[in-house]
């Protein structure tokens, strides 16, 4: 019987709520993500080995060697190695193997030693794949929690193609993303951006079939799934996609990689290392490698050590207390030159801050390349209440012909809706949003237009005359919502001004008790 997403998903958080008695909810993926990832390696290997055997048992003549060959050509994709060959405790790497040897001692070594060997056995794939592991130590872990994680695990049915899809195995996997989030504010909330904002970007740069797609600051990989996910979506094939991903922790790309594979995409390389320092991702030349779609969401207000001499610092060079302009030079220098465009969520500070960055605006909009600035609202994200927005950006060139000398402003900082811990953007937000990006014409300014958002397009003689100021509230407005605060101070002022004529007539009682007058005009 095929496995439900609810009964995958609440198996495995029993098996992460076994963690509690040990650290907290923000370091629980470093854990649960490898083993889970593990369990499904060990399990579809399994499955694949069974299907072997039972397709093969005539072949009993064949040598070691031989069989093995026959195995890994035609049924499996990966190996699962033996750990400590030819020593008494030779055992295969596998989930199943190390389980059975729960109640010994040593059990974080036996587990390191086999993530190591699939490691080592697959270079081509799983290099570095499971982070630094430092859960598989006994002060860090204790054997005995682990113990229990394990076995927690185990009752998750088997992780392998022929029991589960890879859309519920996936969607699982964004599942514990998202609750260990939730639950544990901004350390997990650094690597996970909210899917409805993923979405968002990725509607409104829309990849197509064999295109390139690259995320600078990928984190858990969420914007790179997302992009296969919406062309399936839109009758694609979104596995024709090759997706590119940098990040900066060894472990949160490891996360990254594991994700990928959770949900069947393989077409991928994720780098780790310093993008603005070190980008990975490079042509021949020694220049950034190009790619046709570009999407990020940068670290905030990241303290950086400015470039001296790159080619990337179109218009100048981002001041050393924010790296948030560094990033956009980056995603532009790495756009496509024939169709790339690129989205980047950023704080409104970017929009407006002057200086070095005003520098790099002027220089940005006077080159035609920004495309739109979309105002979101303000906490939607989990690790910062701020608001933010998206700045879309078209190669040289390259923009629609109704939107080449100027900037597209959508303001939809007022369609969300409260939820837990912060504001959410429903499936109509995002639809009204893309409709509004997509429109060939503008609301005016006001929200009279696409669903209560503000657009309009703004030529660049316009912005220029402000100093290249892209503050939102200076190009439109949200008319409704003006009105309802009108409102609402009204209200304010006349439950004030009653209050204060009350009192007043109670101090003049007082005063005309005592035989003081005169103050009653």
């Amino acid at each position: 019987m095929a496995v439900t997403q609810q009964e995958i998903e609440n198996r495995l958080w029993d098996a992460a709520d076994e963690l509690r008695v040990a650290m907290a909810e923000a370091q629980y993926s470093s854990v649960v993500f490898p083993l889970m990832f593990w369990k499904y390696l060990s399990d579809t290997w399994e499955h694949q080995h069974q299907e072997f055997l039972a397709d093969n048992e005539g072949l009993d003549g064949l040598s070691v060697e031989e069989a093995h060959e026959i195995e890994y050509r035609d049924y499996q994709s990966f190996e699962i190695p033996f750990i400590h060959p030819g020593t008494i405790k030779e055992c295969r790497a596998s989930w199943s193997s190390i389980l059975s040897t729960i109640t010994q001692a040593g059990l974080g070594q036996r587990v390191r030693a086999s993530l190591q060997a699939i490691e080592t056995a697959n270079p081509d794939k799983f290099s570095r794949l499971f982070g630094s592991m430092t859960w598989t130590r006994e002060e860090v872990l204790s054997g005995e929690v682990l113990a229990a994680v394990m076995q927690a695990m185990d009752r998750t049915p088997k992780m392998h193609e022929g029991n589960m899809s890879h859309d519920v195995l996936g969607g699982a996997y964004e599942y514990l993303l998202k609750r260990f989030s939730d639950g544990s504010g901004t350390r997990a909330g650094q690597f996970f951006t909210p899917r409805e904002v993923v979405e968002l970007i990725v509607e409104v740069l829309d990849p197509k079939g064999h295109e390139s797609v690259y995320d600078p600051t990928c984190g858990s990989g969420g914007m790179l799934i997302a992009s296969a996910n919406l062309l399936k979506a839109h009758g694609g094939r979104g596995y024709t996609l090759s997706l590119y991903g940098q990040e900066a922790v060894s472990d949160t790309a490891g996360v990254a990689r594991m994700n990928l594979f959770m949900h069947n995409l393989t077409q991928f390389k994720v780098e780790v290392g310093d993008t603005l320092k070190d980008p990975r991702f490079k042509k021949p030349d020694g220049s950034v490698a190009q790619f046709d779609v570009i999407l990020a969401n940068p670290p905030y207000g990241l303290k950086w050590k400015p470039w001296s001499d790159d080619p990337r610092a179109l218009g100048g060079v981002a001041p050393q207390s924010s790296a948030d302009w560094a990033f956009v030079q980056h995603m532009i220098a790495s756009m496509d030159p024939k169709k790339g465009r690129a989205g980047v969520v950023l704080p409104h500070g970017v929009l407006f801050r002057r200086g070095q960055e005003a520098a790099i605006r002027q220089r940005v909009l006077d080159d035609d390349l920004l495309e739109a600035v979309i105002g979101l609202p303000a906490n939607l994200f989990y690790s910062t209440s701020i608001p933010t927005c998206i700045l879309v950006f078209r190669a040289p060139g390259t923009k629609p012909e109704e939107r080449r000398g100027g900037v597209l402003f959508i303001d939809a900082s007022k369609r969300f809706t409260k939820a837990k811990n912060r504001n959410v953007l429903t499936e109509a937000d995002i639809a009204d949003v893309v409709t509004a990006y997509h429109s060939s014409s503008d609301s005016g300014g006001t929200t009279d237009g696409h669903g209560g958002i503000a657009a309009r397009f703004v030529p660049t003689t316009e912005i220029a005359a402000t100093e290249y100021d892209l503050n939102i509230g200076r190009y439109v407005k949200q008319a409704a919502a003006e009105q309802e605060d009108l409102g609402t101070l009204i209200d304010a002022y006349n439950i004030a001004r009653a209050g204060r004529q009350k009192t007043e007539q109670h101090m003049l009682a007082v005063l005309t008790a005592a035989g003081i007058e005169g103050f009653d005009e």
